[in-house]
C-alpha cells in the first residue's frame, strides 16, 4: 500500500538524534519522532537500520534529541547528507558531551537527552523510545524550526 498521498501533505520538524557508546559518536537527522506520553513524559525517535547512527544508538543508553531554528540548513546537511561512516560530523561544530558522553550540540535552540526504554522494529526503521533524563534550557523566544520541507531536497548519507 502506498502511504506517499498522505505523507507528502506533512511537513513535519525535523531533529538531529546523537549517540555515544565505548568512545564512539554518531549524530543523524530524523524525521520520523515525537512525543508519544505526556504521563509519564515519553519521545519516540525512530532510526534507519542502515546508517551508523543506528548501529551506536542500538548499544547507546541515552541519546540527544535536538531541534535545529531555521537557517541551521548547514547543520541539517552535515547530519542528514553526510555518512558518520566517512566524515566525523562533531568535528568544527559545538558539543559537549553530556549523560553517558552522549553529544550535545551547543548551537541548537532546544535539546534533551533520554534513557533508551525500548527499541521497537517497524520495518526498516527502529524505534527508540526515550524517557528524558536531562532537558536544556528553554530559549528566551520560540524559534522556527526546521522542518521537512527545508531539507527535502537534502541527498540523504544512506538509503532509508
Amino acid at each position: 500500500m502506498d502511504l506517499d498521498g498522505f505523507t507528502d501533505a506533512l511537513d513535519y520538524p525535523m531533529y538531529v538524534v546523537t549517540a555515544a557508546v565505548d568512545g564512539e559518536r554518531a549524530g543523524c537527522l530524523v524525521g520520523f519522532a515525537s512525543q508519544c506520553s505526556i504521563d509519564p513524559p515519553r519521545f519516540m525517535a525512530w532510526l534507519s537500520k542502515a546508517n551508523r547512527t543506528y548501529r551506536i544508538a542500538r548499544r547507546a543508553s541515552f541519546l540527544g534529541v535536538h531541534a535545529l531554528r531555521g537557517g541551521q540548513d548547514g547543520v541539517a546537511e552535515l547530519f542528514g547528507g553526510e555518512s558518520g561512516d566517512d566524515t566525523d560530523k562533531f568535528a568544527g561544530i559545538g558539543w559537549t558531551a553530556k549523560r553517558g558522553g552522549t553529544p550535545v550540540l551547543t548551537d541548537c535552540c532546544a535539546w534533551f537527552i533520554g534513557r533508551v526504554a525500548e527499541h521497537i522494529d517497524a520495518g526498516d526503521h527502529v524505534g527508540f523510545l526515550l524517557v528524558p533524563v536531562e532537558v536544556g534550557p528553554p530559549g528566551p523566544v520560540r524559534p522556527s524550526l526546521i522542518r521537512f520541507s527545508d531539507v527535502a531536497d537534502l541527498s540523504p548519507g544512506h538509503p532509508a
